[in-house]
């Protein structure tokens, strides 16, 4: 028998440590010193373990071990090495397996801490929160950086992690995680001519002809096309609070202003900023701490700046047209590809179920409307698509009749005598209908609009245009609230064309059934809700049709 204190033997070893680690040696009785007679031999084996399962008082401390100079740092430091970390991490990444706690706040000032691993993203971390806050999943829900001691937030991009960018922040900063709406995340790739002017494009003025949206954003993701954007922008100073205006080009080497006027000439032009090393960031009130000279600034944050003034490359556009095409331009030259993957993945999303359950109890949104049959005593869900269509066409034509004859001076007509059919939430088809004819007022149809999450109560125009403003200037986002001048009316307040307006909501009462118009008492409805609903399908008198509402969670 092969004496067990001997050494291994070659195909023993052959395991390497995932073999040394499961193999044990035999326990016999008397132990090893008793079998031998009381000697003990020296040639004992070094039963190695996994690293997991080393008890701690075996490992060395480190000063014990002799101090030997490091010959060559950049290559063993993980967060220098050009080779073992991204330039774009900053300080390197976390160590793997290891979690971490993230306060993540909400609009209201609430907190609440998650633990995050070190590969956590921005996108995983927000559908956690949206499952723990029963919100409506969409790919809206972002997770915003804030620096409020110094004015700037951005939105992290879908693939970021969550861990890296707290680790970047300057020890004991005002800094922190929001998680809110932001509509304005992927709007770059829908179809819009506000967000690329044409004469800010250089493509699009060589070619001397309007260029397609999606043309233009093949251009920007294809490494292979040259598209320059460029325009003046107010360039503050190192050191001093004096604004100069200057033409600045974005490419994909960088940011350059020219010192000439608008000349491209390689003399004039000076390097600016670096893509890769910064981050583009949102100034929130830069009139009262930078002096900007309008409401439309924007600051370049290169990662080796964690905290304070100092190192902040502050701009500010003329308006928000071309505020928000430089910050579309920054971030397509700086992630490429990856932002139009996350985009992808984003809509791939919104096709499947998001978790198992039962449905979040919120309100109507435009995946959530189905057309209805009420000309019986039931309702009934129209599921035949042409039929659906002709519904949508025959009540949206009953509106304009029963508005455009108060138009011509006469008494507004009733609804029309044709079975009630109507698009609306199938939710509450079971205590409301569509027409405001066949409803009664009562105590319900006065206050129900309070349970919806678009409705934002006694809250003011300033704070109302903050809140539009943070969730994104996109055409149809809305919100509804009280009026601060009519104490028995209502304000709708809607973003278009990356403008904000407000409309008046007035009731009226009539043969003691109470209305709420917006036009006189052109077009009638029994309440908020229904006025919502139909403004979501139908533009009426509003620019644009009611798409995404402003909404506040708790966490």
């Amino acid at each position: 028998l092969p004496d067990p204190l001997s050494a291994p033997t070659d195909d023993a070893m052959e395991g390497g440590a995932q073999q040394s680690s499961l193999w044990e040696p035999p326990e016999q009785e008397g132990g090893p010193a008793e079998r031998d007679g009381g000697e003990l031999r020296r040639s004992q084996p070094l039963f190695i373990h996994g690293s997991s399962r080393q008890p701690p008082q075996e490992e060395p401390r480190a000063s014990s071990l002799p101090s030997i100079p490091n010959p060559f740092p950049e290559l063993c430091s993980p967060s220098n090495s050009p080779i073992l970390s991204s330039p774009t991490l900053g300080q390197g990444p976390p160590r793997e397996g290891t979690s971490h706690v993230v306060k993540v706040f909400g609009e209201d000032g609430a907190c609440r801490s998650l633990e995050a691993s070190a590969g956590t993203t921005a996108r995983q971390l927000c559908e956690t929160l949206v499952r723990r806050t029963r919100a409506l999943h969409d790919h809206s829900w972002a997770l915003v950086e804030l620096h409020q001691h110094l004015a700037l937030e951005r939105c992290l991009e879908d693939h970021e992690s969550v861990v890296e960018v707290q680790s970047s922040w300057a020890p004991g900063a005002d800094s922190r995680f929001v998680f809110r709406k932001n509509f304005a995340k992927y709007e770059l790739f829908k179809s819009s001519t506000l967000l690329f002017p044409e004469v800010m494009v250089s493509s699009c003025l060589e070619a001397n002809k309007s260029m397609a949206h999606s043309e233009l954003i093949q251009n920007f993701l294809n490494s292979g096309s040259c598209p320059e954007v460029q325009g003046f922008l107010h360039l503050r100073e190192a050191g001093r609070k004096v604004w100069k205006r200057f033409h600045f080009s974005l490419r994909r080497s960088g940011l350059y202003y020219s010192t000439k006027g608008t000349s491209k000439d390689p003399r004039h032009l000076q390097y600016f900023a670096d893509l890769t090393e910064s981050n583009i960031y949102y100034v929130t009130q830069g009139k009262k701490l930078y002096g900007t000279p309008t409401e439309f600034g924007f600051c370049i944050k290169p990662h080796k700046v964690r905290g304070g003034v100092k190192g902040l490359k502050l701009l500010c556009s003329e308006d928000e047209q071309s505020r928000s095409c430089w910050m579309a331009a920054f971030r397509l030259f700086k992630y490429g590809m990856q932002l139009y993957r996350n985009y992808q993945q984003a809509q791939a999303r919104l096709s499947q179920p998001p978790w198992i359950g039962p449905t979040p109890l919120r309100s109507v949104s435009d995946n959530a409307l189905v057309a209805m049959d009420f000309s019986g005593c039931t309702g009934r869900v129209i599921e035949n698509p042409n039929e659906v269509l002709s519904v949508a066409l025959e009540e949206a034509q009953a509106w304009r009749v029963s508005g455009g004859a108060g138009e011509s001076g006469g008494a507004p007509l009733s609804p029309p005598q044709r079975p009630h059919v109507s698009l609306c939430a199938q939710k509450k088809t079971t205590h409301r209908y569509s027409l405001p004819a066949a409803c009664h007022s009562s105590p319900l149809s006065a206050a129900i609009h309070r349970t919806q999450p678009w409705f934002h109560g006694r809250i003011s125009r300033e704070d109302t245009q903050q809140l539009i403003g943070r969730q994104g200037l996109v055409d149809g986002v809305f919100l509804v609230r009280e009026s601060q001048r009519n104490p028995k009316g209502f304000v709708l307040s809607l973003c278009h064309l990356q403008r904000i307006k407000h409309y008046l909501i007035l009731p009226s009462e009539e043969e003691g059934r109470l209305y709420f118009t917006m036009d006189d008492g052109q077009t009638r409805f029994a309440d908020l809700i229904q006025l919502v609903e139909f403004h979501q399908i139908n533009r009426g008198i509003l620019p644009c049709k009611l798409r995404h509402y402003c909404t506040c969670v708790a966490l």
